[in-house]
């Protein structure tokens, strides 16, 4: 089989990890299986679908490396969903309904007071063509509804295995409102006949939707394609993922200067039996992909693991892979050794910033003890320095001094750095040199 897949956003918000994840592992399936990729835009709400949100959607992909084969939109294919709907209508699958949503309200919670559940009672395929004429003579427009056979609805799940409905246990979805746009259940099906969309991933949350929509391709003539229904991201705690434990959306990741990799990384097994660990190329997360081995059970998102992932993965990053974007941050003049020096304290490439800082300044120095500063000064050991230069140091300072813990490195840090916290100064009193050492532990002396 000739795998063919889509990736079908609704431009209505900014993407979140949660369509990050479906998309990557969709682009996963379709490069590990030398498939081809449809980026289908669904903005079949016109209200709500917004041309900023669709450019985001695009920005995040390309900026996760992901590319696609193919692209359409929804909006500009309004003549193929006519052409069908007036099928599936000729052919008694789609009916007219005139209840306006107060009466469909109080029909689900009279069914609900007498422990029935909330299903369409059909009430609108016994109207004669009088009372619908009535209806519309009163500025009634109708939706319109699929009927659906009640008989089972069956398919083997990649993710879920085999999945079992009955027809009659489900309520007749509506596929056209009253405007006479169609909704995203009839043009996703109609898209994915027309462009022979062979496998369909997608979250659990349409498992329903899916059985319902088994029927309308077999109502259309065409066999239903393959799926695989990833559960939802629940947050470390198992709950649902909200966005109150921060942000959630690729550009503000991106803003925040993650790799692309760390989240790449972290998505493409999250749920799965493969252990999460760190990948550098997507060569390689390709290569070991397998939709096969994701469960059923619940993933839990730890933004946590991501930054862990992400100064993993920074670490690993050679100078000629980093020098452009280093560039990008103003940092064009640091070169090969400063970089591997300070990577393997990075957690994002941004730090890198506070480490050039800290090690070239401008620093104003903070010398609360100068009395202890000068006695420090006069024990600095002599050039070249090493690793070992400021345990020797800070050894000889506090055997002269009689200080330790806080009350011995804190005046040192905020003399050498001008704040109280920091990069670790082992490190950095090599970037910083025996000069500027020099002339921030005099900067007392020279202000006075």
């Amino acid at each position: 089989m000739s795998i063919k897949v889509r990736f079908a956003p609704s431009p209505t918000g900014m993407m979140h990890v949660g369509n990050a994840r479906t998309a990557l592992i969709t682009w996963l399936f379709a490069r590990a299986n030398n498939g081809h990729l449809l980026l289908r835009i669904d903005d079949t709400d016109q209200e709500r679908s917004k041309d900023e949100y669709e450019q985001a959607i695009e920005d995040g992909l390309r900026w996760l490396n992901m590319n696609w084969d193919s692209h359409a939109r929804q909006r500009d294919r309004g003549d193929v969903y006519d052409t069908k709907i007036e099928m599936l209508k000729e052919t008694g699958f789609l009916y007219p309904c005139y209840e306006t949503p107060e009466e469909l309200d109080l029909k689900r919670k009279s069914q609900l007071s007498r422990k029935l559940p909330p299903i369409y009672d059909r009430e609108a395929l016994n109207l004669s063509d009088e009372q619908k004429q009535a209806y519309e003579a009163k500025g009634r427009k109708p939706h319109w509804r699929f009927k659906l056979m009640h008989k089972p609805i069956e398919w083997d799940d990649i993710v879920r295995g085999p999945v079992k409905f009955s027809g009659a246990d489900l309520s007749d979805p509506v596929l056209i409102r009253e405007d006479g746009s169609p909704l995203y259940h009839l043009c996703s099906v109609i898209d994915d006949i027309e462009y022979g969309i062979t496998h369909v991933i997608r979250g659990e949350d349409h498992v329903s939707n899916t059985a319902c929509h088994v029927q309308m391709f077999e109502a259309l003539g065409a066999k239903p394609p393959i799926f695989a229904h990833l559960p939802l991201l629940s947050d470390k705690d198992g709950g649902k993922l909200s966005k109150r434990i921060g942000s959630l959306s690729l550009k503000d990741l991106q803003e925040d200067g993650l790799e692309p990799m760390s989240i790449i990384s972290l998505m493409a097994r999250l749920g799965s039996s493969d252990p999460i660990e760190p990948f550098t190329k997507v060569d390689d997360v390709i290569a070991n992909f397998d939709l096969s081995k994701f469960s059923r059970g619940t993933p839990k998102f730890d933004a946590e693991e991501l930054y862990r992932l992400n100064a993993k993965i920074l670490h690993e990053l050679s100078y000629d892979q980093v020098k452009s974007r280093l560039d990008d941050l103003g940092l064009s003049a640091m070169d090969e050794d400063f970089w591997l020096a300070i990577r393997p304290n990075l957690t994002k490439i941004t730090d890198a910033k506070e480490w050039w800082q800290v090690a070239k300044g401008p620093v104003t120095p903070v010398i609360d003890e100068p009395e202890f500063i000068a006695q420090a000064l006069d024990l600095l050991p002599a050039a070249p320095w090493d690793e070992n230069t400021w345990s020797t140091w800070t050894s000889a300072v506090k055997e002269a001094t009689g200080r330790k813990g806080k009350q011995l490195f804190m005046p040192l840090r905020q003399a050498l750095t001008g704040m109280e916290h920091g990069p670790e100064l082992a490190l950095l009193l090599i970037l910083i040199g025996e000069e500027k050492v020099k002339e921030r532990l005099l900067h007392n002396k020279k202000a006075a």
